[in-house]
C-alpha cells in the first residue's frame, strides 16, 4: 500500500515531503465544477473528496491524498486570476483587509473516506495603487488561489496571518500529518 497524493502542484509536493518522503504524486483529471448554492466555506473539502476519488479509481490499493485551496473574501471565492486585470480586482479587494484561506483535504482508500477544512485567517496591509500594478506584473499571482504567493514576493502584501503558514501555501501540513496517521492506524485495525 502507496500514498498517493492526487496533486500536480509544485508546492503542495514538497510540503507534502515534511510529512514523508515515502509518496508518489500523481496529477488529477476531474470536473472541478461546484455545485449551485454550495457554501464557499465547503468548497475545497467538496474538490478535495473529488479529486481523490477520481484518483483512487487508477490506485484501488493505496492511500490517495486529494488537496483544494480557496481564498474567500467577503463570502466570494477569490480563484487563480485570468489575467491582469483580474489580478488587480483581487488584490484591491484583499487590500486592509482580512480574508479566509481554507484547504480542503480529502484521504480515501477502498471505500473509506475522511475529509476535513483547515481555515487561516490572513491579513493583507493598506496596499497603494503602485503596490498593487508592480504585483500583477510578476508572475507570481497567476497560477495561485486568491492571486498571491505567501512564499513569495506576495509576502510582502500581508501584515499578519492566524492559523497556519503552511495551509496557506496549499497543505496544511499538521492538520494532513495527525488526520493520516489516525487513517492509517484505523485501517490497519480492521
Amino acid at each position: 500500500m502507496k500514498i498517493i497524493l492526487a496533486s500536480a502542484s509544485p508546492r503542495r509536493r514538497e510540503l507534502m515531503r515534511f510529512i514523508t518522503d515515502d509518496f508518489e504524486a500523481v496529477a488529477t483529471d476531474c470536473d472541478e465544477t461546484l455545485p449551485d448554492g454550495i457554501d464557499p466555506m465547503k468548497a475545497s473539502e467538496y474538490l478535495a473528496v473529488i479529486k481523490a476519488q477520481t484518483a483512487c479509481a487508477s490506485y484501488p490499493d493505496d492511500i490517495v491524498i486529494g488537496c483544494d485551496t480557496t481564498v474567500i473574501c467577503d463570502g466570494d471565492i477569490l480563484g487563480k486570476p485570468k489575467d491582469r486585470e483580474m489580478c488587480i480586482s483581487y488584490m484591491e479587494r484583499l487590500s486592509g483587509k482580512t480574508h479566509k484561506v481554507v484547504s480542503g483535504c480529502a484521504i480515501v482508500y477502498r471505500d473509506k473516506t475522511v475529509s476535513f477544512s483547515e481555515v487561516t485567517d490572513v491579513s493583507f496591509r493598506e496596499l497603494t495603487q503602485d503596490e498593487i500594478a508592480d504585483y500583477a506584473s510578476t508572475p507570481e499571482p497567476y497560477d495561485k488561489a486568491g492571486g498571491y504567493g505567501i512564499q513569495g514576493k506576495g509576502s510582502e502584501l500581508i501584515s499578519s496571518i492566524s492559523g497556519d503558514f503552511f495551509n496557506v501555501v496549499g497543505l496544511p501540513v499538521t492538520r494532513l500529518f495527525n488526520e493520516l496517521k489516525k487513517f492509517i492506524n484505523d485501517i490497519k485495525e480492521k
